[in-house]
């Protein structure tokens, strides 16, 4: 075990949330235990109580509780070079700033109580340290699609402040039950979440919310639909505007037209009996900016699953205008 230390953050880490800026720091420790030691308050910045996504600023100091050996813990935790070599197979782009993987749906994003296996842990194949990939954004277990990281202090808060700001343009595609009305528009309202049986956080959904409600957050989506196999079900292409949990799928749901194979935000339509029940919701594109001007545009193939339904009702890439559907978007 280490001894008690107290840590400045440094300039280019400013803004970070806490544990992001701790798993940097230590990344043999775990998110679970990061908020383990926040809750007791053992972590505590400028003296103070934190909450894991607090955000800390250069110059605070951290207070940082005896941790476990890093070097026992790394004998424990050493990837496999079957991890390795599936991580990397992941990646579809890659700079001196940024990877970006297009992340297979039932991959969860970070680790939990009941996970172990996440793409957080598993971006130790890339590096140690400050050398080691940053996490800067999330999707949900079971979506699909781009996800990108930072690979330097002062890239993922670049990249940070990016998605804060709503620099970035995201769009995604989902195979929705039945066809949106109208075919194109915006969804909007307030919501908040709820917690599921047992207090267990895997189970929350967010539900709708009045303004002014606890814990309450505007929330906004565009659409478009791309094509339609009759009243049956229909591609649509999305963006979200503001960055709510579960937001995309919780206004499909409010349209009686929910993601196809979402459990948790069904809809009164059922589902086509001959259709996949996996999620079919994809991040296809990441549009970032850039100190040139000229912003990175990252697409990312939709997996397999999804691809086998867009065959199975006669949805055809090709017919994709995506020039058109940004600009639908915009």
């Amino acid at each position: 075990m280490s001894r008690v230390q107290k840590i400045t953050v440094e300039k280019g880490e400013e803004d970070s949330r806490l544990d992001r800026w701790f798993k940097r720091r230590f990344p043999h420790i775990t998110q679970g235990q990061v908020q383990k030691l926040c809750r007791k308050g053992e972590i505590r910045v400028d003296g103070g109580r934190v909450k894991p996504d607090s955000r800390v600023s250069a110059g605070m100091e951290v207070r940082v509780p005896p941790l476990p050996d890093a070097k026992e813990m790394r004998a424990k935790n050493t990837l496999s070079d079957r991890d390795i070599e599936y991580v990397k197979s992941l990646v579809i782009y890659e700079d001196d700033d940024v990877i970006a993987f297009n992340k297979p749906s039932g991959l969860a994003v970070q680790g939990g109580s009941k996970t172990t296996r996440h793409l957080d842990g598993l971006l130790d194949a890339f590096g140690e340290g400050l050398q080691r990939p940053r996490l800067v954004h999330r999707l949900d277990k079971d979506t699909s699609g781009v996800l990108v990281v930072g690979k330097s202090p002062a890239a993922t808060a670049r990249l940070a402040k990016a998605f804060q700001s709503h620099k970035t343009k995201k769009t995604y595609w989902a195979i929705a039950i039945g066809v949106p009305k109208p075919r194109l528009g915006e969804v909007k309202g307030f919501m908040k979440k709820t917690a599921g049986a047992g207090g267990d956080p895997d189970r929350e959904v967010m539900t709708a919310a009045r303004h002014g409600d606890e814990g309450a957050h505007h929330a906004l989506s565009r659409y478009t639909v791309v094509a339609d196999a009759g009243q049956k079900a229909s591609w649509v292409a999305l963006r979200p505007v503001t960055g709510r949990t579960h937001q995309l799928r919780v206004h499909l749901q409010a349209m009686g037209t929910s993601v196809l194979g979402d459990k948790k935000y069904p809809c009164h339509r059922p589902a086509p009996e001959d259709l996949d029940q996996k999620l079919c919701l994809h991040a296809r594109r990441l549009e970032l900016p850039r100190a040139n001007g000229k912003p990175l545009v990252i697409e990312a193939p939709l997996p397999r699953h999804m691809n086998r339904i867009f065959g199975m009702l006669g949805f055809d890439l090709r017919d994709a205008d995506e020039e058109m559907i940004e600009e639908q978007l915009a």
